[in-house]
């Protein structure tokens, strides 16, 4: 499986907008691909990783936030092979 990380301050540009959100949902999951490890991250409205993050529970593997501050963090993981008994 790849991993794909997703900079959502560059599907937003320069200024997020919430009459936009489906169209940058519509992006996230386009980009995501099928079963892969995504990874979020980027300057964003919390809305609008919320709604990112609500559409690709279905479509993707395992889910992270990154930031230089809390470096990447587990928002969820379907993979039965990487968990730990």
């Amino acid at each position: 499986m790849a991993t794909v990380t997703i900079n959502l301050s560059t599907i937003h540009g320069s200024q997020a907008k919430l009459s936009e959100l489906n169209n940058y949902i519509q992006q996230s999951i386009n980009l995501a691909g099928k079963g892969d490890t995504v990874i979020l991250t980027g300057d964003a409205p919390i809305r609008m990783y919320l709604a990112i993050a609500y559409a690709l529970h279905v479509e993707v593997t395992t889910l992270k936030y990154s930031s230089p501050a809390t470096g990447e963090v587990a928002i969820f993981d379907y993979n039965p092979y990487s968990r730990r008994v």
